[in-house]
């Protein structure tokens, strides 16, 4: 139970990087769009999702 509870207000960031990640990066694979700085698509969707989360978190609120 305190592993919830120490876990659940990251929750935010987990779901930038499990779900958003991924999803990012199908997207860019299926539309074509090239990484840049030389990333791969994966690791764009880390970087994109991950910052997402972090702000969501911080910031309380998706947009």
């Amino acid at each position: 139970m305190t592993i919830l509870k120490a876990l659940f207000p990251w929750g935010p960031v987990f779901f930038g990087l499990g779900f958003l990640a991924p999803l990012i990066a199908a997207l860019m694979i299926n539309l074509t769009i090239t990484a840049p700085f030389g990333l791969t698509e994966l690791q764009t969707g880390l970087i994109v999702g991950g910052t997402w989360g972090l702000v969501a978190k911080f910031g309380g609120r998706w947009i």
